[in-house]
């Protein structure tokens, strides 16, 4: 298997860093959130930290772990899913996640911030569930 062990450890603490922040911007109403622009830039970044770095743990593990390299973000974790190393419920999430990202990236104009402040209050936790998934592996 041979997963790099201080590749795991950086993108799980990028994960967490990333997490932390997010999380103070959790307890702000969606009024606030929706009307300061800062906070909605945090936000997208952090969430795009987030994501970057469980994509990187995903095809890290995926091209080592399961020998196959996915051709796109969503369906790296639908592999780790069918390999039986996440749940098949969080891979859904996942998925998800990694979609919005696409917009985040791709079309930044299209974000709809109420989504992305209800990924901040319900999907926090996924990002969690995925690295120690991870992390038992090694």
């Amino acid at each position: 298997m041979n997963l790099n062990l201080e590749l795991v450890r950086t993108r799980c603490q990028e994960i967490e860093e990333s997490l932390e922040r997010l999380e103070r911007i959790k307890g702000k109403p969606k009024e606030e959130f929706l009307k300061d622009q800062d906070l909605r830039d945090i936000a997208c970044y952090r969430l795009l930290v987030a994501m970057e770095a469980a994509l990187g743990l995903c095809y890290h593990v995926s091209a080592k772990h399961i020998k196959k390299v996915p051709e796109e973000y969503a369906e790296c974790f639908a592999i780790l899913a069918n390999a039986k190393i996440i749940p098949t419920e969080l891979s859904e999430k996942l998925q998800r996640m990694a979609r919005f990202r696409n917009l985040l990236v791709h079309m930044y104009w299209k974000i709809d911030y109420s989504t992305l402040y209800e990924m901040i209050q319900n999907n926090l936790d996924d990002f969690r569930q995925f690295s120690k998934a991870i992390i038992a592996l090694l």
